[in-house]
């Protein structure tokens, strides 16, 4: 299955977790679907790799640079930084909203769901995440079950890094699909 001219974006910030960025943009590349890497700023930012600080990777567009009409699907990856970041970033949580108001596939894993939560998108959803946020995710009305990977309409949600195969598998297969009428804000 190739998804040429299929366009993807990662968005991420310093911290996130190297391989919840670099595993689902590898996968999708493989696929034929062009990733770019989104963030508040431009030049570089720095992966967290499990334990200490990773490798650097380039921002190929800025949150002021991009819309969702440029894109097919959305992925966030987690880390405790990134997403702690990046929820508290109005221009992000818009960007990711338009994702779901658009029924477009979005992906997020690990604690990247914090995000979700402050864009307000996750009421009534089926998902996973790290279970340390779990009672977050229920207290803003998802329906949260410890799984590795959970598709909910167009949404895919993991756990953790250890989660990645299913999580890549699951969210190429959405964005192949395409929109999802039940994919709402």
């Amino acid at each position: 299955m190739s998804l040429q001219g299929t366009r993807v974006a990662i968005v991420a910030t310093h911290g996130f977790e190297e391989a919840e960025l670099s595993s689902p943009r590898e996968a999708m590349q493989a696929q034929g679907i062009e990733v770019d890497i989104v963030a508040p700023e431009g030049g570089e930012i720095r992966a967290w790799a499990e334990t200490d600080w990773g490798d650097n990777y380039t921002v190929d567009k800025t949150i002021d640079e991009v819309s969702e009409a440029d894109y097919d699907a959305l992925m966030l990856p987690g880390g405790h930084f990134n997403p702690d970041v990046l929820r508290t970033n109005e221009k992000v949580l818009t960007f990711v909203r338009s994702f779901f108001a658009a029924h477009k596939p979005v992906g997020a894993i690990c604690h990247a769901p914090w995000i979700l939560i402050n864009a307000g998108v996750v009421e009534g959803r089926n998902m996973t995440s790290v279970p340390s946020i779990s009672q977050d995710l229920k207290n803003a009305g998802a329906k949260w079950e410890d799984k590795e990977v959970i598709v909910d309409s167009g949404f895919v949600t993991s756990r953790t890094p250890k989660d990645l195969e299913a999580f890549n598998a699951k969210l190429v297969e959405e964005i192949s699909e395409g929109k999802h009428r039940k994919q709402h804000a």
